[in-house]
């Protein structure tokens, strides 16, 4: 019994150490960052207080304010570009691209077209995505409509995850070196429930590591082709010949008109046709009814 509550008395404080692990950090590097600004100042020397040495002293304590050897993290940068062009050619300008893409030892990851446009996603190491964002812009029978570079810092994305990260593997450490000393099923039950647990997160982390990684390591360049409009406008003509074309195009356009109203209206009149005629042939056949037979006259 005494056992199982020194397990649970063990995981208990793992847990708390690892939740405040991250605190306890930046509250050290907020005390790094404070100490310098509360230096006393030195005095100055007995007999060399002159006014150049007053004024001296203001810069004396920003030099002191900011500590002397701190190494600055290199920036992670998530840098995308989008690009349009017009050109001719769609398919052609679309294999030039994908060829300048493999030339900087990029790639295609996202690729649609069709007969008056095409775009395609490429992805090229950070280090050659100038060289590649230059070549595209060059390529022959295209204009450049548009290019826009964005760039986002990431650097604290990166160094906090990559904190966590070893806090994390630390933690699961601790936990499997507490499984091997375990002794009953209990404990073992309890103990690798929480080491699942912290597997979990750490595999989490890890996968949030290597997408920030990926992102930084590897540049994402859009590009937008569409066709190039070439159509001339038509030059007028005013002689003799244009009129009268112009008129049999008119005329043809009438014809075609009187016979499509003509085929519209057909069948309306011929129903009205029948019935027109079945009335007039009744109405006769009433009339030959009412008129009475003629009497001969005695003599």
């Amino acid at each position: 019994m005494g056992r199982r509550t020194l397990v649970v008395t063990a995981l208990a404080v793992m847990a708390l150490a690892g939740c405040s692990g991250t605190e306890s950090k930046s509250s050290s590097g907020g005390a790094d960052v404070a100490a310098p600004a509360i230096a006393p100042v030195p005095a100055p020397a007995q007999g060399n207080s002159t006014p150049g040495a007053k004024e001296a002293a203001p810069d004396q304590r920003q030099n002191e304010a900011q500590p002397a050897g701190t190494p600055s993290p290199d920036r992670q940068l998530v840098r995308t570009a989008d690009v349009s062009l017009r050109g001719e050619d769609v398919e052609a300008v679309l294999a030039k691209v994908k060829e300048l893409a493999q030339r900087e030892s990029g790639f295609v990851s996202v690729e649609n077209s069709n007969s008056s446009s095409g775009s395609v996603t490429l992805r090229v190491p950070a280090d050659r995505m100038d060289a590649l964002l230059k070549g595209i812009g060059e390529i022959d029978g295209t204009t450049l409509v548009n290019r826009s570079v964005k760039s986002e810092d990431v650097t604290e994305q990166v160094v906090d995850v990559e904190s966590r990260l070893a806090t994390q593997r630390a933690s699961v450490d601790r936990v499997r070196a507490l499984l091997d000393r375990a002794a009953t099923t209990s404990e073992i039950t309890q103990i690798e429930g929480e080491l699942t647990r912290r597997q979990s997160e750490l595999e989490s982390l890890q996968r949030r590591h290597d997408t920030l990684k990926g992102q930084v390591a590897l540049s994402t360049i859009s590009v937008t082709i569409r066709k190039e409009t070439t159509a001339k406008p038509a030059e007028e003509d005013i002689g003799f010949l244009s009129a009268l074309a112009s008129g049999w195009s008119a005329l043809v356009k009438a014809f075609r008109v009187i016979v499509v109203v003509i085929g519209a209206v057909l069948p309306f009149a011929a129903v009205l046709g029948l019935l027109g005629a079945a009335l007039w042939a009744l109405r006769k056949r009433r009339r030959t009814t009412k008129t009475p037979a003629a009497v001969p006259s005695s003599e």
